[in-house]
């Protein structure tokens, strides 16, 4: 796919130098210090301590057509992990992977962005040592990642020789029949839509929507990942889900307005949460790290929990 996308798309990359049911904010336990109560966001110095600090579990319990109603399935989504301190260093990047541990969940999926690429990084975190926490993730039915178009555009081997390392099962333009307890159903993981830049605001990606959808043999629910959201417009009734992250929900978001920037061809109709179009369901992560600037705003990390069937 090529796309020759409008302004609010994230620029190219520079050498290195809704449906929500409840939100919980994670503190006891997990060490973490998150600010408490309402608060206006007014300031950078907030916006900093939210992304630093901050951790909620969003939940969404989407009734899709596609899927059945007797089959229950629980799922983990870590989304735009962008490790790297201030907000995402070492200690913080465990700290996720604990609660998304502690979530139980069947089944784990990493939306892609492993590395913070921003020119405000403080703390390096590794390949090798980013990849081994997210070996750290425990699911029944496993744990299954995808790349993203940071990974493709400042270090593509690097993130790939990571995750084989660990031995991290990587879905591109791929599926996978999974098997729950004779339920069956099927994982399939899209290749990046914005992985080569051409020129401004001009990308080529990997994607190959048809070509993962001919992997699937059976008649059995799909559930698709895709980094960015903007493949929903042509994914078909056949996939019973679409999960995506890439937008950060936007990653500032001023009180009581849509987002102002959003990296999408589409900009807010895209930018997070539970949507629901032509009777098709898609649900978008806000993620967890940062892009351009360790700030976020409005749009605290999270970790998204969703659940299939009764």
């Amino acid at each position: 796919m090529i796309i020759d996308a409008p302004s609010q798309f994230r620029q190219p990359p520079q050498p290195s130098g809704g449906g929500v049911t409840r939100r919980g904010l994670l503190k006891a336990g997990l060490g973490l210090t998150g600010v408490a109560g309402l608060v206006m966001p007014s300031t950078a110095a907030y916006a900093a301590v939210e992304a630093a600090n901050d951790l909620i579990i969003t939940d969404y319990r989407p009734v899709p057509p596609g899927w059945p109603d007797t089959h229950r399935l629980s799922i983990t989504v870590v989304a735009d992990l962008h490790a790297g301190g201030p907000n995402m260093g070492l200690a913080r990047v465990r700290q996720v992977v604990d609660a998304a541990n502690a979530l139980g969940s069947d089944l784990i999926v990493i939306l892609g962005d492993y590395f913070a690429t921003h020119r405000f990084v403080t703390e390096r975190v590794p390949h090798p040592v980013w990849a081994a926490e997210l070996a750290r993730l425990k699911a029944r039915l496993g744990v299954y990642a995808i790349l993203g178009n940071h990974d493709w555009w400042y270090d593509i081997k690097g993130v790939r020789s990571a995750l084989a390392a660990v031995r991290m099962p990587v879905l591109e333009n791929d599926a996978v029949l999974l098997n729950d307890g004779g339920r069956r159903f099927w994982l399939a993981g899209l290749g990046d839509q914005l992985a080569h830049w051409l020129g401004p605001s001009h990308f080529q990606g990997v994607d190959d929507l048809l070509g993962t959808l001919e992997r699937i043999t059976t008649d059995d629910p799909v559930i698709l990942l895709a980094h960015e959201p903007d493949i929903f417009t042509a994914v078909p009734p056949r996939v019973a889900l679409t999960l995506a992250g890439h937008t950060h929900g936007g990653q500032i978001v001023l009180p009581f307005m849509p987002p102002l920037w959003t990296p999408s061809e589409y900009g807010a109709r895209f930018a997070y949460g539970h949507i629901v179009e032509q009777g098709r369901h898609m649900i978008v992560s806000g993620g967890l790290g940062c892009s351009k600037v360790p700030l976020r705003l409005g749009v605290p990390p999270e970790i998204v929990r969703v659940t299939l069937g009764a």
